[in-house]
């Protein structure tokens, strides 16, 4: 039978403002993470100047 992922935290990106949820490779520091991928933390500077 499959896991059902349903009671995992969310935090909403800041560059794109779309939800994400916990990860696994998250787990050590979800306090820390602030962006949902690689893309919008690249891309965060170039938010703030628009």
């Amino acid at each position: 039978m499959a896991h059902k992922k349903v009671n995992l935290p969310q935090k909403t990106c800041p560059v794109c403002q779309r939800p994400f949820t916990w990860r696994k490779k998250w787990e050590k520091d979800w306090e820390q993470v602030i962006y949902c991928s690689e893309r919008c933390r690249r891309s965060k500077d170039n938010r703030k100047s628009e």
